[in-house]
C-alpha cells in the first residue's frame, strides 16, 4: 500500500494533462543534489532512517515513474497546477481554487518508514515540478504539449522544451553526472554569485504548519513566468519556432537556471523546517 498525500492541484485537472516529467531526470536529479549540500546537520540525521540508505538524488524522479503503474496511476494530477488564468494576458494561482491541502506523513511517525520514504520521495519531487512554469498554468489545457516547436534538428513541443531541451543543454547532458557538475555550479551561483543577494526571497515561506499556503506563494511564482518568459506574445507567437537561438532561448536558459536553483534551495529549507518542526 502506498500514501495518497495532496499536493497543490485542482481536482479538475486529475487526468487531463499529458504526461511528461517536469524538468526531465537533469533537472529533478539537480534539483535533489542542490537541496542536499545545504541540508542542516539536524535533517541529515533526521531523514537518514526515512532515506534508508538512498541519497536525495536517488528519489528524486520517483514519483515519475510510480504515476505510470496500476499503484501510481492515481497521482498522476498531483504533478500539474491548473491555474485557470488566460496567458499571456493574465497569469495568476488563486486558492482554493486551484491549491488543495498540502501535507507530508515524513512527520508522522505512526507510519511505517516505507510509507514515509514514499511521501519524502514525492516532497523531493513535488518542489521540482512546482518550480516549472509550464507545470503551473492554463495554457492550451496540456502544459504546452500541443504547441510544436523545434529545438535545433528535432521537432518537439513547448512543454518538452522546457522540460528537458533547455535543461540538457545547459547541463551538458542528459545523465547524472551532467546533473552534479550543474548542481555545483549553481551552488556557487547560490553562495557567492548571481543569485547570492536573490536566495533569501525564495524561502520567505518555509512554516510547515502553513504548507498550503506556502505552496500557493511558490506556484504563484513559477506562474507568473508564463506570461512573462514562455509566451509573452502567445502561444501562436512561437508555434513552429525553433527555440534553441535567439532571445527566447537566451531568457527561457536563464529561467531554467533560475528556477532549478531556486527549487534545489526552497527544498533544502523546507526539509530542514520539517527536522526542527518534529524535533
Amino acid at each position: 500500500m502506498h500514501i495518497k498525500p495532496t499536493w497543490c492541484c485542482s481536482s479538475t485537472l486529475i487526468g487531463t494533462k499529458s504526461v511528461a516529467q517536469a524538468w526531465g531526470t537533469v533537472g529533478h536529479d539537480t534539483v535533489a543534489l542542490i537541496a542536499t549540500s545545504y541540508l542542516s546537520d539536524l535533517a541529515v540525521d533526521y531523514f537518514a532512517d526515512i532515506l534508508d540508505g538512498d541519497e536525495l538524488v536517488d528519489i528524486a524522479t520517483w514519483a515519475d515513474s510510480y504515476r505510470y503503474t496500476a499503484a501510481g496511476a492515481w497521482s498522476a494530477g498531483m504533478h500539474y497546477i491548473d491555474a485557470e488564468d488566460n496567458p499571456p494576458d493574465t497569469c495568476h494561482v488563486t486558492y482554493p481554487a486551484d491549491c488543495g491541502t498540502f501535507y507530508v506523513i515524513v512527520m508522522d511517525g505512526r507510519y511505517s518508514t516505507a510509507h514515509r520514504h514514499d511521501a519524502l520521495a514525492f516532497l523531493v519531487h513535488f518542489l521540482g515540478d512546482i518550480t516549472q512554469p509550464l507545470h503551473v498554468d492554463s495554457l492550451d489545457g496540456t502544459g504546452g504539449n500541443s504547441i510544436d516547436v523545434s529545438y535545433g534538428s528535432t521537432d518537439t513541443n513547448l512543454h518538452a522544451a522546457w522540460d528537458s531541451s533547455f535543461v540538457n543543454e545547459v547541463a551538458g547532458g542528459s545523465t547524472v553526472t551532467a546533473a552534479r557538475s550543474w548542481s555545483s555550479t549553481l551552488i556557487t551561483a547560490i553562495n557567492s554569485g548571481t543569485y547570492a543577494s536573490q536566495k533569501a526571497s525564495w524561502i520567505t515561506c518555509m512554516d510547515v504548519a502553513s504548507a498550503a499556503a506556502c505552496a500557493l506563494e511558490w506556484a504563484s511564482d513559477s506562474n507568473a513566468y508564463v506570461c512573462e518568459v514562455v509566451v509573452p506574445d502567445g502561444a501562436d507567437a512561437i508555434e513552429g519556432d525553433d527555440l534553441s537561438t535567439g532571445s527566447y532561448h537566451t531568457n527561457a536558459v536563464a529561467t531554467v537556471k533560475l528556477q532549478i536553483a531556486k527549487g534545489g534551495y526552497r527544498l533544502a529549507n523546507w526539509l530542514n523546517a520539517i527536522a526542527e518542526a518534529d524535533s
